[in-house]
């Protein structure tokens, strides 16, 4: 009897006994861990019979047990979700994702409407509320739920503040904090690791993974609203007094004229701003109503999803490779952080285009190699993973500012918007390709892989824009590119355009210079008339390296990508 109790315990287990034989003639077999032999296994023939391939099988009803030595508890674990349910935790995964595009809007709306820094604070209670929810879960469909009130804050909490930093900080330093800002986040996925390791219970994880959270309210008392957005709402009172704040910090004094003119360019701005308003303004159709416009943004935004598919499915494998998950999360976290600071110095010498390509084909020819490896070759997989996950890291810093420098001013801020959210549907089909390496541990790889070189290549058709004037217009975006030519295609490194009086990036070169020759500055970054003048001469008195370098970024994406109003939304950098 004893027996017969082991082989129905055995027969309902979840245990892996793929190294425990059974009593049959054939070693090849193994004890299933979804089905059971229909048997009364209390008859005194069937408990001394050996088991036969023509019983009839059923599916274990008697609950499964579970190795709890490395997870003391899990969403697998505690709901059961094996066999037939297999697939819940990806779906539960997609729940996740499936709140991220919904998110950036509803805290976009928020973020235009109450300012950024409450925006900030709705989605940090939103998160740590999520959070909480989630750890106290009772059944999958209830976690499945807090795990996308989750995802609501995922795109959120990262880019409000990116955008207060942005706003706040002169254009010589925006590259620096928008590298900065992801290298941050990889130190965060390094230090989840850790947690994760020290952590072997979900119901603990969660809570331990939002409480941090509460700490940023203290926030409160010292996190300034954006001057940008309070000039926008007319509030000027309270933004020369944060402007004053910031100068008194640096050993600045505001000059006595400042106000006056800050109000007079506002109430221009405001103008401007009612004017346009007034007028018909180009949407999302003005993209694919000309050939050359349609063109890119159905390249760019192919790029955008490649990349951003790619980059968070590598995110999400990580874990799979090698003989220790939370060491080959670090180790795929960690490969970031070279890419970004070659990024930093690469795409104001070579641009954003050559980069961009090379990055996504080398990131996706690493992945397709992994299929001729032997399925022994761990350690070759994993060093092939993280080269891939290095350069598509590399490409996932270089797309936020190319896309939104190839995009016209007047369409800027709409065509981002439907660049980065198409690019965030893909994350909804990414935990099902993951979902696939339970079967074949490189196939995920593979498909990943050729959607990296895809990408890559498309984006070879698009101009490059470093020393180039960026277009303002919807007609000028029409002609930018529009001479794209093969030699272009093959030109590595960009070469300035002989028409350079037209553009702002190169006035270090240029003695004397017309105010009707330069195009308008962006509301935020203008100067008076009179001290244009001086800028140049200090300029020229710098090494011309550096003030190329400034001057570039200057013009990037950073500086262009506002409303007419001159304020940044958040849906521009989702």
């Amino acid at each position: 009897m004893q027996q017969a109790d082991d082989y129905q315990r055995q027969d309902a287990t979840a245990v892996d006994e793929k190294t425990k034989k059974s009593n049959d003639e054939d070693d090849n077999e193994t004890y299933s861990q979804c089905t059971r032999y229909d048997v009364d296994w209390t008859t005194e023939n069937a408990s001394n019979s050996r088991t036969n391939s023509s019983w009839s099988v059923v599916p274990c009803d008697h609950g499964w047990e579970y190795e709890t030595s490395e997870v003391t508890s899990s969403i697998v674990i505690d709901f059961d979700l094996v066999c037939e349910r297999a697939i819940y935790p990806t779906i539960g995964l997609v729940a996740l994702n499936t709140g991220g595009p919904i998110g950036v809007y509803l805290f976009g709306t928020l973020n235009d409407r109450i300012g950024r820094r409450l925006s900030f604070f709705t989605c940090l209670a939103t998160l740590i509320t999520g959070g909480f929810l989630t750890s106290i879960s009772n059944s999958f469909w209830t976690w499945a739920a807090t795990r996308m009130v989750v995802g609501l804050t995922i795109p959120a909490i990262y880019q409000i503040p990116f955008i207060i930093s942005l706003e706040l900080v002169g254009p010589n330093y925006r590259s620096f904090v928008t590298v900065m800002t992801c290298s941050f986040y990889t130190m965060g996925l390094c230090m989840l690791a850790g947690v994760t390791y020290l952590i072997r219970d979900w119901r603990t994880l969660a809570i331990t993974t939002s409480a941090p959270f509460l700490l940023y309210f203290t926030y409160w008392w010292f996190l300034p609203e954006s001057p940008r957005w309070l000039l926008a709402k007319g509030r000027l009172v309270e933004a020369n007094d944060i402007l004053e704040k910031l100068a008194r910090v640096n050993g600045k004094e505001l000059p006595t004229s400042f106000t006056q003119k800050l109000r007079q360019r506002m109430t221009m701005s405001r103008s401007k701003s009612e004017e346009e308003r007034l007028r018909s303004g180009p949407g999302v159709l003005s993209l694919f109503k000309t050939p050359n416009m349609r063109l890119k943004t159905c390249l760019i935004t192919l790029n955008w999803f490649a990349n951003n598919m790619v980059y968070v499915g590598l995110s999400y494998y990580g874990p799979a490779l090698g003989s220790e998950e939370h060491l080959s999360f670090l180790f795929s976290s960690l490969a970031e952080i070279p890419s970004y600071m070659a990024c930093w110095v690469v795409m104001d010498r070579w641009g954003r285009r050559w980069p961009l390509c090379l990055c996504m084909v080398v990131a996706g020819v690493s992945c397709i190699a992994t299929v001729l490896l032997s399925p022994d070759a761990v350690v070759a997989t994993l060093i092939l993973f993280l080269l891939s996950k290095s350069a598509i890291s590399a490409s996932f810093l270089i797309i936020y500012p190319f896309a939104g420098e190839l995009y016209p001013t007047q369409l800027r801020g709409v065509a981002i918007g439907f660049s980065a959210y198409i690019s965030g549907l893909g994350l909804i089909i990414i935990p099902f390709v993951t979902y696939l390496g339970k079967e074949n541990l490189v196939l995920p790889l593979v498909i990943l892989g050729c959607v990296s070189v895809i990408g890559g290549l498309s984006g070879l058709r698009l101009p490059e824009t470093l020393h180039h004037r960026l277009p303002q217009t919807v007609e000028e975006g029409e002609l930018f590119g529009k001479d794209w030519t093969c030699a272009d295609c093959i030109r590595c490194i960009p070469t300035k355009p002989s028409s350079a009086a037209a553009s702002y990036e190169d006035l270090s070169e240029r003695e004397t210079v017309e105010m009707h020759e330069v195009p308008e500055l962006p509301i935020a970054q203008t100067t008076s008339t009179q001290a244009i003048p001086q800028r140049i001469l200090e300029e020229q008195q710098r090494p011309s390296g550096a003030s190329v370098r400034r001057l570039v970024r200057q013009s990037s994406v950073m500086d262009t990508q506002r409303d007419s109003d001159g304020s940044i939304k958040m849906t521009y950098w989702f």
